[in-house]
């Protein structure tokens, strides 16, 4: 064996990319000879060694190393990428990912004309979006934060929330109140369905509306509410007299509410400052509906009898909505637990505990970082 055919040196690219190769399922397996081939000679084979463990003359490794040598990773029917154009330096790397932190890119098309424009390098879309995930970016919708959230009120919430839920008595409880307005009306959304055929949802002629006022409980799935012509302080008394019915063992209710003129109405505070009067209400900060529990409860209620879902009559609707509250709310709790009570935090914070089953706030697991407003960006 001649010895200048002794051993090969591949670049890293090239010994990624037989290293890949040799591990599909499924390769040809003469294309699989020739990467094993070079990898093994690469790693300091001989030439001698390589033909008894692939069972190959001598004449073929040979006939192999030319061809190699004038094809590169094409030899094996790969793109050859040692050589790619539209790699960007270190450098121009970080700057890329400086730039796209401060301006988030709208799509790929933004990340072309940027990398042209700044580093010279043409990149397809593919490749603008395979470079962006390289950089750690993930292409995502930015949840809408209100404009008049005050963070500070919402963090003094929370910490009164906690110290609430960390001291209360085996004989309190504590429920989020809120009020949907379910509409008689079909909502498309997304599903399987199958390949190549046009897909449809009929829709509802009428626009009746559901008007619910409901409380529920995290700690033992209960969820009470009651169903009115419009939500105004007589139902909420009714709701809220519902609550005390049901539940005659409680000292102390805290029902967390939001700011609804109805729930500051004049008539009803005399009730409410009625000396046996177990029911206390909570406020929640202003504009923020994500520290209510029970919205969540709301879009589960949607995904779950509403979207993709035709009902041809308004009754038909209502007994499907009153049916997931009576009976599939509670068989479903602990599939549905984790959604509705796992993410408590202020707008710019990240995620904070919610009540759990011993009657404390529960830390919620740090899946994800600080919220980000890109509002200036």
């Amino acid at each position: 064996m001649s010895k200048q055919y002794k051993t090969v040196s591949l670049s890293d690219e090239q010994r990624i990319a037989l290293e890949a190769l040799c591990r599909r399922r499924k390769v040809d397996a003469l294309v699989w000879k020739r990467a094993r081939a070079f990898l093994l000679l690469d790693a300091g084979e001989d030439a001698g060694t390589v033909c008894r463990i692939l069972d190959i003359g001598p004449t073929v490794l040979t006939e192999w190393r030319f061809a190699f040598a004038g094809a590169g990773l094409s030899f094996f029917g790969l793109k050859d990428y040692s050589q790619r154009q539209g790699h960007l330096s270190v450098v121009q790397e970080q700057a890329v990912r400086a730039h796209f932190t401060a301006q988030p890119a709208r799509n790929a098309d933004e990340v072309c004309a940027y990398v042209l424009a700044e580093c010279d390098q043409n990149y397809s879309t593919s490749g603008a979006a395979k470079l962006m995930r390289r950089l750690g970016f993930a292409y995502k919708k930015p949840q809408l934060l209100p404009a008049q959230a005050d963070e500070a009120k919402q963090a003094a919430f929370i910490a009164k929330y906690e110290a609430l839920m960390n001291g209360l008595a085996a004989d309190e409880m504590v429920v989020f109140s809120d009020a949907v307005h379910p509409e008689h009306q079909s909502r498309p959304a997304h599903g399987w369905f199958p390949k190549g055929q046009k897909t449809a949802l009929k829709a509802t002629s009428g626009r009746k509306r559901l008007n619910i006022q409901g409380a529920l409980d995290l700690e033992t799935f209960q969820f009470t509410f009651v169903e009115g012509e419009k939500i105004n302080a007589q139902t909420t008394r009714q709701m809220l007299e519902k609550l005390e019915r049901n539940n005659q063992t409680k000292t102390a209710i805290h029902v967390f509410v939001d700011n609804a003129r109805y729930h500051h109405a004049k008539i009803l505070q005399p009730w409410l400052d009625s000396p046996e009067r177990r029911v206390k209400l909570h406020f929640l900060p202003a504009y923020a509906p994500h520290l209510n529990p029970i919205e969540r409860l709301w879009g589960v209620m949607h995904k779950w009898v509403t979207h993709n879902r035709h009902y041809a009559t308004f009754n038909q609707f209502t007994e499907a909505i009153f049916d997931f509250f009576r009976k599939t709310l509670p068989e479903k709790w602990p599939e549905f637990r984790d959604t509705l009570g796992s993410s408590f935090k202020c707008n710019t914070q990240s995620p904070l505990g919610i009540g759990c089953c011993d009657g404390h706030t529960k830390q919620a697991p740090q899946q994800r970082g600080p919220w980000r407003d890109i509002s200036r960006a």
